[in-house]
């Protein structure tokens, strides 16, 4: 065998067709009832497991049936990167499936390949299950199977169901009718009828170093004759390059890692999986999966096969992000433009909102192919009724009421929500007041309902309106640096006129801590089309120049204070950390937990919704924001 990395998953040839393979023994898969996305749907985070696909699945092999005593499922990824927006419907699926049915579901890290394998992706994935709600009822590792996986390969061999290839990789795909003049017929490897002692023999030499990587592999006897390409006698065994051969938790104990198609099966085996659910890119290895426990006479899970969830718009891909990073086009994995989990978290998306959405979409066969827009609706739509509301200014515009005192001063009552429980505050209104620039015009028009010279609006719950009189000018630039106006209060008591429109404002008044001062990160999407994979230049050809909008001198209403001690917003499981140093350092409860950044979310209101960034200091606030009020908005 050549030094080139092994054809680990067989794949069909192109040019012939064959028949179908038989289904997998058992139950056939069910099929699914599609829910549809309704309010008490994405309202009830449980209702994709109580009716449709997972329903279904759920009663081929129930506790009611007397099939299985408890529900144990697991979430098995491969510790080489962080998680995705895609591995938040199979977190969603493995533990929200097990917990329906008070039943338990593991993490299990799929830990087989060490190249690429680091800790800090170990410490993500399971910081980011939690964060999502759940807890693992225990943290696996796949290699912490290895002696007893060793073990049964060699069984396999004895049995005569496993030998050791030497062929090279393009021997082994012209093997399975591939390669140059592709549709010729299969053909066993010349090695397969090896005696059953030299195989074992060989994977022995395998297992001491003997051999270097690519010269040797052991391979599982399946079925060449099955139009399945899972079962043309895939790999089980395989040499790593030396530089990768060191294991993050064995060290240097094993020279040779068992693949996915001989682990997975047998790791779920060994802890009792009993559903074993994945996406349907593994529906053809569910023979193989079967065959293996089969064939070792091992406890044998049941797997099923849902649709997995596609975004368009972005890339998901390690070497992608890797790529953007490396270039300087995002801050780090976490950047809020990027779509990774602790991307979103960064920007400010609860978890609830990820499981709701996930909920909303439903589980069947069907891939979920979602456009960014429709996760941003199903994230407005959340935040809508989760967050307390302020007022926000991202380019102030100072207005002076010149017929009100220096030291006029109202404290006003404002809720911080339409819903009472959320409570109210008092906010200052004086005689400065700061406004968005977008909200005064130096001429006015018919089709303009904000202010401008005679032109009164309203404060958003300030008592009376205003009418703009004059404004000053920079001479250098010619923009526009103080409006003044009059306050339209009746002078009689009566009730002012209500205004056509109302605008939202900060108040200046320093004896109030009004206003707070913070530089507001603005993200739109990273790239321009909907699929940057296409572009004929590349990926990064397709960056959206104006993905980051900087507001360096916003303004926030004195409530802000209030609700980043009240954080988090919302109150969710994984939505708090436990700082033991610091708070032990300042005096505290060292078990204390303390609010994430992130979970200082609010509206900013006739603006969007914004929540605290990572980078915050005592001396400068920064603000993300998570998503605009209205698709398309163009405010920020």
């Amino acid at each position: 065998m050549d030094s080139t990395s092994l054809p680990n998953r067989a794949k069909a040839p192109k040019a012939k067709k064959e028949k179908p393979s038989k289904q997998p023994k058992g139950a056939t898969t069910p099929k699914s009832k599609r829910v549809e996305t309704t309010k008490t749907a994405a309202d009830d985070p449980q209702s994709m497991f109580k009716v449709g696909f997972l329903s279904d699945v759920y009663q081929e092999r129930s506790i009611e049936s007397g099939a299985i005593n408890k529900v144990v499922t697991r979430f098995p990824p491969e510790p080489n990167g962080f998680l995705h927006i895609g591995h938040s419907k199979a977190i969603a699926i493995n533990f929200g499936f097990a917990q329906q049915r008070s039943g338990d579901c593991y993490l299990r890290f799929d830990d087989t390949n060490p190249k690429g394998e680091e800790e800090q992706y170990f410490v993500a994935i399971e910081e980011m299950v939690k964060w999502l709600g759940f807890e693992p009822k225990r943290v696996t590792y796949s290699s912490d199977n290895f002696d007893r996986l060793y073990a049964l390969a060699e069984a396999l061999v004895e049995k005569g169901k496993a030998y050791v290839c030497h062929c090279t990789k393009p021997e082994i795909i012209a093997q399975r009718g591939g390669g140059e003049g592709e549709g010729k017929p299969r053909y066993a490897c010349p090695h397969r009828d090896r005696p059953t002692s030299e195989s074992l023999a060989e994977f022995r030499a395998m297992r001491e170093g003997r051999y270097e990587a690519g010269e040797a592999a052991l391979r599982m006897k399946q079925n060449l004759d099955d139009g399945n390409p899972q079962m043309w006698d895939l790999f089980a065994y395989r040499i790593p390059d030396k530089e990768h051969q060191r294991h993050h938790r064995t060290g240097d104990k094993w020279r040779i890692y068992p693949t996915y198609d001989f682990t997975h099966c047998l790791c779920d085996s060994f802890e009792g999986i009993t559903h074993s659910l994945c996406t349907t890119e593994f529906e053809l290895s569910r023979v193989s999966y079967e065959w293996l426990c089969d064939e070792l006479e091992v406890y044998k899970p049941m797997q099923r096969e849902y649709g997995r969830l596609n975004v368009s718009g972005t890339v998901l891909s390690k070497r992608k992000i890797i790529e953007l990073v490396n270039n300087g086009y995002v801050r780090a994995w976490d950047d809020p433009r990027l779509y990774t989990l602790i991307a979103l978290r960064r920007r400010g998306i609860p978890p609830g909102a990820i499981l709701s959405f996930v909920n909303e979409l439903g589980v069947t066969k069907a891939a979920s192919n979602i456009e960014l827009k429709r996760f941003d609706t199903s994230i407005r739509r959340y935040l809508e009724l989760t967050v307390p509301r302020l007022m926000l200014v991202l380019e102030p515009l100072a207005v002076i009421i010149d017929d009100l005192d220096d030291d006029h001063l109202e404290m006003l009552d404002v809720p911080f929500s339409k819903d009472p429980t959320y409570g109210s505050h008092r906010i200052p209104f004086t005689k400065k007041v700061y406004i968005e620039r977008s909200d005064f015009r130096e001429v006015d028009s018919d089709d303009y309902f904000r202010l401008a010279p005679g032109k009164s609006v309203g404060l958003l719950k300030a008592p009376s309106p205003i009418t703009a009189t004059s404004f000053d000018k920079d001479p250098e630039t010619g923009e526009v640096t103080v409006v003044h106006a009059k306050y339209d209060k009746p002078s009689d008591g009566s009730v002012p006129k209500k205004p056509k429109s109302f605008i939202h404002w900060v108040a200046s008044c320093p004896a109030h801590n009004s206003p707070v001062t913070a530089t507001v990160r603005a993200f739109n999407p990273l790239f321009k089309s909907t699929n940057p994979a296409a572009h004929p230049d590349g990926f990064l050809a397709d960056i959206n120049p104006d993905s980051e909008q900087i507001f360096p001198n916003a303004m926030i209403e004195s409530g802000f204070e209030e609700i980043r001690q009240r954080a988090p917003w919302p109150a969710e499981a994984g939505e708090k950390i436990t700082n033991a140093e610091t708070n032990q350092a300042n005096g505290a409860d060292p078990t204390a937990t303390n609010p994430r950044p992130e979970t200082i979310r609010f509206q900013g209101m006739r603006v969007a919704y914004f929540c605290v960034d990572r980078e915050t200091t005592t001396d400068n606030l920064i603000l993300n924001k998570i998503v605009s009020l209205k698709e398309d908005t163009g405010k920020v």
